[in-house]
């Protein structure tokens, strides 16, 4: 089975101390000694996720990770969807192909991609496909990344306009290699947008950028419309789900953009079947509701490959609209909970809903 990659995370610059704190998290840190990713240790492959080998009827094979559900088995039939067969979604594939564009939508193997790509709606990424760090759960690969692409921008803002886009989401791989990780362009990017696709609206799916204020100010300074950043999950379950990244930190993200702009819808998602405990989602709500979140989706984690986190539990409906239901109790603006939700799921319609619901005096 592959290792889960993980990038050097940590406010120090001095590289014994992230040696330190990459120990404490259990990760085996003997190959840190520069910034150069030749040298980066993979982490260690938690207990409870090493796969083990069953024996029986005189054959020999491999079983998923130990603690999931079995990939091979049939999904609940509320996990099914159709593969793409509409002729707008074929339409539009083929115009990202010829511009050369990255999308979450075909990196992350999201299962809306019929859906939204119909209706005309996508989620561009941009600083390349290439991602400096290694979370258990995502399906963007880990590496060196390319050099910026410093025409990115322009080609984004012709993009919204030749597609007549009213509301355009944006997301990026973490860029851990650059100073400032990617917000400066993060930050041209919008700009750009927004000057030259006057009708579009802009919502943004961001990195931590290191839990750097002054990197998370320059992109929030830009105006996007919607300020999005996910927690993707409990704070029990960082360490082996999201290694590279910090629960309060992310917290604090969300927060500060809240505070430096009180106006601007703020969004974050979490996945859940991952493992964790009702009371514990409860808890995460509450947190974002304390950072002034206005937007809050919540999905079903699905599992990539063998090599990634498995799943622990397929959450019932039921389930979804009892988080849902307990989500608008605790005042969030708005609340999107379901199996196939994700942090673009209808964004665009959603939008609407967020601007609709401030006038009507909700938050």
């Amino acid at each position: 089975m592959s290792k889960v990659q993980i990038v050097m995370e940590s406010d120090s610059e001095n590289r014994n101390a992230v040696r330190q704190e990459l120990e404490q998290a259990g990760i085996d840190a003997s190959g840190v000694s520069s910034l150069g990713y030749d040298s980066i240790a993979d982490a260690p492959v938690p207990e409870s996720m090493r796969r083990k080998e069953v024996r029986g009827n005189g054959a020999s094979k491999i079983r998923n990770l130990e603690g999931g559900l079995d990939m091979r088995a049939p999904k609940p039939d509320w996990l099914r969807v159709r593969a793409p067969q509409s002729p707008e979604y074929f339409a539009l594939k083929k115009k990202v192909a010829d511009k050369g564009l990255v999308t979450v939508c075909q990196e992350a193997a999201c299962p809306n991609i019929g859906d939204c790509w119909a209706s005309g709606h996508l989620t561009t990424m941009i600083l390349g496909d290439t991602c400096t760090r290694g979370c258990a759960f995502c399906n963007i690969k880990t590496g060196k990344p390319n050099l910026v692409n410093q025409d990115e921008p322009q080609h984004l803002a012709d993009m919204a306009q030749e597609l007549g886009l009213k509301h355009m989401v944006i997301t990026s791989v973490d860029r851990d290699d650059l100073v400032d990780g990617g917000a400066s362009h993060w930050a041209k990017c919008i700009r750009a947008v927004k000057e030259n696709s006057t009708g579009t609206t802009v919502e943004i799916l961001t990195p931590d950028f290191r839990r750097k204020e002054d990197c998370i100010d320059i992109v929030a300074d830009a105006m996007p419309d919607v300020f999005n950043h996910n927690l993707e999950t409990v704070p029990r379950l960082y360490r082996e789900v999201r290694p590279g990244a910090r629960y309060f930190g992310s917290l604090r993200l969300l927060q500060r953009v809240k505070e430096r702009h009180p106006s601007m819808f703020t969004k974050s998602g979490i996945m859940v079947g991952l493992g964790e405990e009702r009371d514990e989602v409860l808890q995460v709500m509450d947190d974002m509701r304390s950072a002034g979140v206005d937007f809050l989706t919540i999905g079903q984690y699905l599992r990539p490959s063998k090599a990634h986190y498995p799943v622990k539990e397929y959450v019932t409906p039921e389930q979804f609209a009892d988080y849902e239901k307990q989500a608008k109790m605790k005042g969030f603006l708005l609340v999107a909970s379901g199996p196939l939700v994700r942090s673009s799921f209808h964004a665009d319609q959603y939008f609407e809903d967020l601007v609709k619901a401030r006038k009507q005096g909700k938050l």
